[in-house]
């Protein structure tokens, strides 16, 4: 293939705070010179791409790298409904506070947020109105966090239904579409060995308490048995082999020109603490992919 520079229409996937690794994915592009026209995004793809497309991500990449475990903690708001575990309202304004809202005709690059209709059960395409909305009612997890109402339509994750968005990128006039699947095969990634080594701190084990004791104070009978996966993987574990599962459907019907795969075991859906080490695994397998196609 031709050094030239390419036109790209960039897929951003769903994944928790995986999603950090597009972080990563785009700068490897950026490096080599090549133009991300057009991004499609789902939960916390729609985050990372909506930033960008704002050209806003390097303010969000040092607020993100600084976040603490604790720090996490604080951006979530609890419901104390059975709507959901959390609110999703808090982070939200921390970043619209951080970024600035915008409307999404007036971004640099064309962008479009995948969500999920629950009435009428597909997938939803916001590529207009407010980028802050649109990126909430693409992150409303169902269960985690609370379902945004838009124009009379109750909207939820588009991970639900589409948790890698190619087909809002397949009527692109661009060079190329790549997609980034948060949902690869978990046999290629060691974690740094500084990281591995530390041990976990009070703070570290009484972070993952309060989300695991808050999910767990809402079942219904309260039991627990302590050889069994905790409320909080169980529940987190879960949407990601939903997602897992529906993302090769979707790259079975929809083929981009690649795949950058991230494995699905990088890191748990809140390690959001943990974006600088996921960037840096998303800029290592985008280069790969990038020497692949030999751009």
């Amino acid at each position: 293939m031709s050094n030239q520079p390419k036109s790209i229409s960039l897929v951003l996937g769903s994944g928790g705070a995986r999603g950090h690794a597009h972080i990563g994915v785009i700068r490897a592009i950026a490096e080599r010179g090549h133009n991300i026209n057009n991004i499609a995004g789902t939960s916390m793809g729609a985050v990372i791409g909506g930033i960008y497309a704002a050209g806003k991500l390097d303010t969000y990449v040092d607020w993100a790298n600084r976040l603490e475990k604790n720090d996490v903690l604080k951006l979530l708001d609890f419901s104390f409904t059975w709507k959901s575990i959390f609110k999703g309202e808090r982070i939200i304004e921390v970043l619209k506070e951080l970024i600035g809202d915008c409307q999404i005709e007036e971004l640099e690059r064309d962008f479009t947020a995948v969500a999920t209709s629950l009435s009428e059960q597909r997938e939803v395409w916001l590529n207009s109105g407010s980028l802050f909305r649109a990126i909430r009612a693409s992150t409303a997890v169902p269960g985690v966090f609370a379902p945004v109402e838009l124009d009379g339509v109750i909207l939820v994750d588009g991970g639900l239904v589409n948790p890698i968005p190619i087909a809002p990128t397949l009527t692109d006039a661009t060079d190329l579409t790549i997609a980034v699947n948060l949902s690869g095969l978990t046999d290629s990634y060691r974690p740094p060995a500084d990281r591995k080594s530390a041990p976990a701190s009070k703070s570290d084990e009484g972070y993952r308490e309060k989300i695991s004791q808050f999910i767990g104070s809402l079942m219904e009978n309260g039991e627990s048995d302590e050889s069994d996966t905790d409320a909080a993987d169980l529940l987190v574990k879960s949407i990601d082999v939903m997602q897992g599962a529906i993302a090769r459907l979707k790259l079975a019907a929809y083929t981009p020109d690649k795949v950058i795969d991230v494995p699905r075991d990088a890191c748990s859906f809140f390690e959001f603490n943990r974006a600088e080490e996921m960037a840096e695994l998303g800029y290592k397998q985008a280069s790969a992919a990038l020497d692949d196609l030999g751009l």
